[in-house]
């Protein structure tokens, strides 16, 4: 027996699984009687009486064993029994086996190994269930959920679906004038609240930053709704001092919560304040603004025009730091920001989507996209990072189906998704959970569908 074994027994061992001991004829008899004394395994940390009882184990008497009871003739299982079916309860409550289980699985039981993985994993610290490794190329394992609104059910089309940044909540909006909060469960998706916003179809819904609020602009109205969730309020900013815009429609919020970047008409990009709602200086372009994004630091806006140009934008001074042209756009209609501060994708009119390398972005008036995404064939309306960067979901309002999930750094389109394509329809909006566990997308028949990916073992 080696110094580390003999540790490992003095300490308790950090496991309970079993490791064979490997025999040596140079053993002294002192050693051979020590392995007589101790039987070939590591001491747990713990013992459950339960665990140790050989009898039946009682379903009756414990409420949480009862829920896994599957009919009335199991008031009693064993304990081989009950533990497969903590592990059944488990995986489905995960959506499937998470990607640091099958790890695990995939390792030896040889004794130097299982002591190493061990050794390792010690050492490490931080949340193991929010972590996993990269992401694989090629196919996406994921499954349907219900419907993220199948609560509250509508026929008008879903503007915005976007998961709350915080609690395990998602919000959907549409032009049904309601904004509708939902918990997050992968089964029912139990309502929370709805807020009706009388005569104001919802163009757009974000929450701020920190989730506190809820924001909302209308298809036809300069009134731009802001709803306090701590106070249960609803307030109408009517009217912006010095923002000359008849109708507000297109927004984003900053990722640090200190800035409301609006799009206005003839090449204006309005910035305010968050926290006042006030304007704090505008911008123009040239041409028509089809889409911004705010970098992931917060410091610089990145413009869309329509003739096919992106213009790149100081925060605090708002001046132009470069304007390049996204390679074979004749105009933009979408752009999005990684949140690692990576890359820069722009959507175009004629369905492909450029990833470019933000540094590019920055640096070049005519810079080469790292990669090229031709998979759509229709102007690409909708773009959106997942939170780890390893995901990019893209989609065209204008053709039933037309979404895909892309990987990176691989630039390559997942094959199996979409997975039932006939559901999916015209996707209007699309969004991450703040760990990636879950996308939603919504689309023009009202539905808000939601999907597991069990890569992410988290939220």
């Amino acid at each position: 027996m080696n110094e580390t074994e003999e540790s490992n027994k003095e300490s308790g061992g950090a496991a309970r699984i079993p490791v064979q001991v490997r025999e040596d004829s140079g053993d002294s008899e002192v050693e051979n009687e020590a392995k007589d004394d101790f039987p070939p395994q590591k001491k747990p940390v713990w013992l459950d009486e339960e665990d140790e009882d050989e009898e039946m184990i009682d379903m009756m008497n414990n409420r949480f064993r009862k829920d896994m009871m599957k009919n009335a003739t199991e008031s009693k299982l064993s304990k081989d029994e009950l533990q497969k079916r903590l592990k059944e309860e488990f995986q489905h409550a995960m959506g499937g086996v998470p990607a640091w289980a099958e790890t695990n699985k995939r390792k030896t039981s040889s004794d130097d190994e299982s002591e190493e993985d061990e050794d390792d994993l010690l050492q490490r610290t931080g949340n193991f269930l929010s972590t996993s490794a990269t992401l694989p190329k090629g196919i996406l394992k994921m499954k349907n959920c219900q419907h993220a609104n199948a609560e509250r059910p509508t026929t008008a089309r879903v503007s915005s679906v976007q998961f709350h940044p915080c609690a395990q909540v998602v919000m959907v909006a549409g032009l049904d004038n309601a904004v509708s909060l939902f918990q997050v469960d992968g089964k029912t998706n139990p309502k929370i609240q709805s807020i009706y916003l009388e005569k104001f179809p919802i163009f757009k819904a974000c929450f701020s930053a920190n989730g506190e609020e809820v924001l909302a602009t209308s298809t036809h109205s300069k009134v731009l709704y802001v709803y306090d969730m701590l106070a249960g309020k609803l307030i109408p900013v009517h009217q912006v001092r010095g923002l000359k815009e008849k109708i507000v429609r297109s927004f984003e919020v900053s990722p640090d919560g200190s800035f409301l970047l609006i799009n206005g008409v003839a090449g204006y990009l309005h910035l305010l304040s968050m926290k006042t709602k006030e304007l704090i200086g505008s911008m123009k372009i040239n041409g028509r603004i089809a889409a911004s994004t705010f970098s992931s630091d917060s410091k610089k806006v990145y413009a869309s025009s329509g003739d096919g140009e992106v213009y790149v934008w100081d925060v605090n001074s708002r001046k132009c730091l470069n304007r390049f042209v996204d390679e074979g756009s004749l105009y933009g209609l979408s752009i999005a920001t990684s949140r690692n501060g990576q890359y820069v994708a722009c959507g175009s009119n004629c369905g492909v989507v450029n990833i470019y390398s933000q540094d590019s972005c920055l640096q070049e008036t005519n810079p080469k996209p790292i990669k090229a995404i031709m998979n759509l064939v229709t102007g690409v309306t909708s773009l959106t990072f997942n939170p780890t960067t390893e995901i990019l979901a893209i989609a065209s309002e204008k053709m039933k189906e037309a979404v895909r999930l892309v990987h990176l750094p691989s630039c390559t389109v997942f094959s199996n998704f979409p997975v039932k394509k006939k559901n999916i329809s015209l996707v209007h909006t699309m969004d991450f959970s703040p760990r990636s566990g879950y996308f939603a997308l919504g689309n023009e028949k009202g539905k808000a569908l939601m999907y597991r990916l069990h890569h992410y073992s988290d939220f």
